[in-house]
């Protein structure tokens, strides 16, 4: 006769053995309450998911008169439909923080852009993550009014005092890219940047004027509308870029399908990369595995900006002090053959 064997949730006692620490601390270190070291704290939280534990939460968020739910907002652009889901960035941060929530016994409602303003006010939950914040957002201004804790994905245009963020180390990103591709041969590295009423073109900007004044190398930056969709208007940017005389041998793209637009910008042109031209972007896009050339692009870790976003919104719920309002993921750089090196008699190679 078959035995079957029924799966049980692990006990607080098994994950304070594993984390080796009291069951007190597993309480404090999921619920973000009590006085925990962040260095304990991980560590509980990864052997809860090394054993499937997740806290019995409904019962607790009745008892406090919480609902046990964090909500995952999106900006709106009026009438026009923006399909996040589709957006590899931004699936990667859904299920990150989705995976976040699980772990510390929440559930992550993921809001759709067409909310009514009603429903934006009155949908039930504790606490939300608003991802890419507007100068003006309506979002933003809507969720303020009902007073629940907020955690922005991406740095405000407009901080104020309080204001609660986790982005990706902007300009460690983009200096990653441009370290490599000066590494590589390059010495005019180009930059096509987004018209947006968002924080991140104007921090990326930045970050590249920066690293060209301490290398004493020509700023190269030419400017597309973004909205409503940016494919053509970057290829044109990118275009208008290598018309220049002496043209770049480089350049990066900062938004998800602009190592598309690049490279349609150099077949337009003539140009072979990475002989003739280098080329890197910001993308989640796995699609840069296969194009051809494959493109080195910096990855800003989204996986990671959900789960530490869901960590703060979670201690500010629980009105934890001492937490740090202002976090910022580190990001990764992929290279693939779309950087491996110029051509020495490439017209864009010298210096």
């Amino acid at each position: 006769m078959k035995t079957t064997h029924v799966w049980r949730r692990p006990t607080l006692g098994a994950v304070a053995a594993l984390a080796g620490v009291s069951t007190a601390t597993v309480s404090n270190a999921l619920n973000g309450t009590g006085r925990v070291s962040e260095a304990t704290r991980q560590r509980v939280i990864a052997a809860a998911r090394e054993l499937g534990h997740a806290p019995a939460s409904t019962a607790r968020a009745v008892a406090s008169g919480c609902t046990g739910v964090l909500g995952l907002t999106m900006t709106t652009y009026g009438d026009l439909p923006v399909s996040y889901t589709e957006i590899p960035y931004y699936g990667q941060l859904a299920l990150g923080a989705m995976a976040a929530a699980h772990e510390r016994g929440y559930m992550l409602m993921v809001m759709p852009s067409s909310l009514s303003p009603w429903m934006w006010l009155s949908a039930p939950m504790d606490g939300v993550i608003h991802a890419g914040p507007r100068a003006d957002d309506p979002v933003r201004s809507l969720l303020r009014e009902r007073g629940i804790p907020i955690v922005s994905e991406g740095r405000p245009c407009r901080p104020v005092p309080g204001d609660a963020w986790v982005d990706a180390d902007l300009d460690a990103g983009l200096r990653l890219a441009l370290d490599h591709l000066a590494e590589a041969g390059a010495r005019r590295i180009a930059l096509t940047l987004p018209v947006h009423d968002d924080a991140y073109p104007h921090l990326v900007e930045q970050a590249y004027v920066s690293w060209c004044a301490e290398r004493d190398v020509p700023i190269l930056v030419e400017r597309y509308a973004s909205l409503p969709d940016y494919f053509t208007t970057e290829q044109t940017a990118a275009g208008l870029l290598l018309d220049r005389d002496p043209r770049p041998d480089a350049i990066v793209g900062v938004y998800s399908d602009s190592g598309h637009n690049i490279l349609a910008a150099a077949r337009h042109h003539g140009l072979e990369v990475p002989r003739d031209l280098l080329v890197a972007c910001i993308s989640e896009d796995p699609d840069y595995a296969t194009t051809s050339p494959p493109v080195t692009a910096v990855s800003l870790r989204p996986d990671r900006i959900g789960e530490e976003a869901v960590d703060l919104l979670i201690a500010l719920i629980n009105e934890r002090t001492g937490v740090d309002r202002r976090r910022l993921v580190q990001p990764e750089l992929v290279v693939r053959r779309s950087t491996h090196g110029l051509s020495s008699s490439s017209p864009g190679s010298a210096g």
